[in-house]
């Protein structure tokens, strides 16, 4: 049970900072920061979940019922992460590559303590277990000032980035992909690389706040496991419940953006009208729309967007909506399960392309490529997908970030690699 209190917000921008940077002192945190974007699909404007009250861990075997197990006893908000790998509990694949983060596979966390901002209004939700810190903290909130919140959190080291993956390897691996697909394995492949440093020492929430500054994404999240952080600006939603209605929003198309307003116009036309692109995600469009038909009521399956220009501080990006209706025959893990990893981050057909990108690449994907989200009391749930992120385990010390584009037979190696450096610039900016 929860005991739920309204608070009125003066200024909602300067309070989000403030419960950030009050959820420090906690194990587990998760903030969803939509950053004002002007969405259709929204909740809420910021979300803080932190405290676990219980939690579960686990890897990749049986994962799914595991979740499933545990989300439908508890009955109650559930914040966490899917990984990538959990591609092992579904089909019969498996993750050898080289880990350097070591994240759990699957972590979700019910929070006792829970703030949800919607405008200028502030819904605090605490279990029983701990109602009577209630008023003390939030006034604890409002009383930290930005001086104390960020000067002294200041570093100026620059992290050492190293490179997984040369460019002239990035070139080979790229040359491999296109003679799958010439052979006619696969028509749609996400190569992905990873940048990584390793003896990094960083202050998560300093550079959280600066890389959520300059990119200022709809699914930004600072999430933090104990010594595991995630540093997220991703502009991707990989799917929504709301009571029956299921939407997925697949990001495939990306191009630069321009301080001169008449080449960033020129920029987008370009996106808007690239062949390639619209190719890359109609693909996945088509493969997102069978993954929601596995669990949909009949020819309730709709796209109701097609290769939309969304623009981005960093990047324009084309995005579809997929929506669908779901089958009462089926619950809310079961959607994930059957449509897990979502396919704008694999390609298509989605299990042969999963197999050679296994084989290719020579990171584990891990948390990148999965999903940090949670799940209400009555089983909707939004889930975004880990792109734009800095992962970070504080105890080794190992920092990473991947990124990755998609493949298709018209893609030029040399743009395809311009592109992953593009989608890297916000995080390299941070570090360095």
């Amino acid at each position: 049970m929860r005991v739920s209190v309204y608070k009125q917000v003066l200024e909602p921008q300067k309070l989000k900072k403030q419960l950030l940077n009050w959820a420090q002192q906690f194990r587990e945190i998760t903030f969803l920061d939509s950053n004002n974007y002007q969405q259709t699909f929204s909740s809420f404007d910021c979300l803080l979940a932190v405290d676990a009250f219980t939690a579960i861990q686990t890897d990749c075997f049986n994962a799914f019922e595991d979740l499933k197990q545990y989300q439908q006893t508890t009955k109650d908000w559930l914040f966490g992460y899917l990984s990538y790998d959990l591609k092992n509990d579904t089909e019969n694949l498996s993750s050898k590559n080289f880990d350097g983060l070591h994240f759990p596979d699957l972590y979700f966390f019910q929070p006792k303590k829970l703030f949800i901002l919607k405008g200028n209004r502030l819904e605090i939700q605490y279990l029983l277990v701990c109602d009577d810190e209630l008023e003390s903290d939030f006034n604890e909130i409002q009383a930290i000032t930005f001086e104390e919140g960020s000067s002294k959190m200041q570093q100026h080291e620059k992290t050492a980035i190293k490179q997984r993956i040369s460019k002239e390897l990035y070139f080979e691996k790229i040359k491999q992909v296109l003679e799958h697909i010439h052979r006619g394995d696969i028509y749609e492949a996400n190569f992905c690389m990873e940048f990584f440093a390793e003896n990094a020492i960083i202050n998560p929430f300093e550079k959280f706040e600066k890389l959520n500054q300059i990119s200022q994404a709809p699914f930004a999240t600072f999430f933090k496991n104990n010594h595991f952080f995630v540093l997220s600006a991703s502009p991707e939603r990989y799917l929504r419940k709301t009571g029956q209605e299921i939407i997925s929003q697949p990001i495939k198309g990306t191009s630069k953006r321009f301080e001169n307003p008449i080449e960033d116009q020129e920029s987008k036309i370009k996106l808007q009208n690239d062949t390639k692109e619209r190719s890359e995600n109609i693909m996945i469009t088509d493969l997102v729309r069978n993954d929601l038909s596995k669990t949909a009521q009949k020819n309730s399956v709709e796209v109701t967007e097609l290769c939309q220009i969304y623009s981005f501080l960093q990047v324009h990006q084309m995005i579809s909506t997929v929506k669908s209706q779901l089958n009462e025959n089926y619950d809310a893990i079961s959607v994930l399960k059957t449509t897990f990893p979502m396919g704008s981050m694999t390609g298509a057909p989605k299990v042969s392309v999963m197999k050679i990108m296994e084989e290719l690449e020579l990171t584990k994907r891990g948390l990148y490529s999965g999903a940090i989200g949670y799940f209400t009391p009555n089983s909707d749930f939004d889930f975004n997908v880990v792109i734009r992120s800095i992962l970070f385990n504080s105890k080794s010390q190992y920092l990473s970030f991947s990124v990755g584009s998609a493949i298709t037979a018209m893609s030029q190696p040399n743009s395809e690699y311009e592109e992953c450096l593009l989608k890297a610039k916000a995080m390299f900016e941070v570090l360095q």
